[in-house]
């Protein structure tokens, strides 16, 4: 039962059975005037539901879902090419002192620093500012709330013409989406599951403890998330620090792939490899500073004392010295046309 593909990003679903022929384009270069189409809102899905998922729960949440930062940061006043500044400065340097979301840092801390190309994160404050946020169940009652007590200093109503109230209901039907999404969903949902057990146990417990969570419980949750989804679901890299783990000759084409993508700054997408009667989606798996803690090069970001456990938990371990933003291994996920 031994697994780690790595410590996941902090920023580190459901049964797939449909015979009709489905569109397998994710996401477009450019910004759509139509919701359902808007860039942004599947770039905002891949990038930032691991850790703002609005369908999690407000027990199980490990980050404030993205209607939260919406209504603290808009409101009457701030304009959208305003409000896309913030999100790139917060991104650029995510720190306490200048967080809005105060009761957020308190209960998970600081996000961590990651790459994300300026374009990503432009077209995704640009779908924020626009359109309707997904909303979990919890969150109305739990805003006003907070603004009762005078925490709450954004509307998130929006501004303009056409501007949306701002909040809908979380959906988590995926029968309907093209191959490459529902593989992706399939993969984020999963992510979230391990990076909530993951950094619930970092923040009680510390890193050593992590990795003997990854060592024991990785794979049991990933394969508990398969079943939910009726899809089989792999972690599988280049450089492995568990053996079972190891990319086979088709993966591996598919890693260098995404390297090049990320290492050129591009927005990486779905990977579609369509069978007689079913469907393989692939989908890169980046590193984060959180990550560097297991992951990271010693001596700088993998201290020693965390270098020795890893040692003794995975002997053939080839999982150290990588940076922030650099491809990890992959998904693989295979489920039902």
């Amino acid at each position: 039962m031994k697994n780690s593909i790595g410590l996941l990003v902090l920023l580190i679903t459901l049964v797939s059975c449909n015979s009709g022929k489905k569109n397998n384009d994710t996401y477009g270069s450019v910004d759509k005037s139509s919701e359902t189409e808007h860039s942004g809102k599947k770039l905002m899905e891949a990038n930032c539901y691991v850790c703002h998922n609005p369908t999690a729960t407000e027990a199980d949440r490990i980050g404030p879902p993205m209607i939260a930062i919406k209504k603290h940061y808009i409101d009457s006043e701030i304009s959208k090419e305003d409000f896309i500044a913030s999100m790139q400065a917060w991104i650029k340097n995510p720190n306490a002192k200048d967080a809005k979301l105060y009761g957020a840092v308190k209960r998970f801390g600081v996000m961590p620093k990651q790459a994300f190309a300026e374009k990503t994160i432009e077209q995704i404050a640009d779908y924020m500012y626009d359109f309707e946020i997904e909303q979990p169940e919890w969150f109305e009652d739990h805003f006003n709330e907070e603004r009762g007590k005078g925490m709450g200093n954004g509307k998130g109503m929006g501004n303009g013409q056409g501007k949306k109230h701002g909040m809908q209901q979380a959906q988590t039907n995926f029968e309907d989406l093209s191959y490459g999404e529902r593989g992706l969903k399939y993969a984020l949902t999963t992510k979230a599951v391990l990076g909530k057990n993951l950094m619930g146990t970092i923040q009680k417990k510390g890193v050593l403890e992590a990795l003997a969570f990854c060592n024991v419980q990785a794979y049991p949750l990933t394969d508990s998330m398969a079943v939910a989804h009726n899809a089989q679901i792999k972690r599988v890299t280049d450089k492995p620090r568990n053996p079972n783990n190891k990319a086979n000759s088709e993966e591996l084409q598919y890693i260098n792939t995404y390297k090049k993508i990320v290492a050129n700054n591009e927005e990486p997408k779905p990977i579609v490899k369509e069978l007689d009667t079913s469907v393989m989606v692939y989908y890169p798996i980046t590193t984060n500073t959180m990550c560097l803690q297991c992951h990271g090069k010693p001596n700088e970001t993998l201290e020693n004392t965390t270098l020795t456990r890893i040692k003794s938990l995975y002997p053939l371990d080839k999982a150290i010295g990588y940076d922030v933003n650099e491809v990890r291994g992959i998904w693989s996920i295979t489920f039902n046309k």
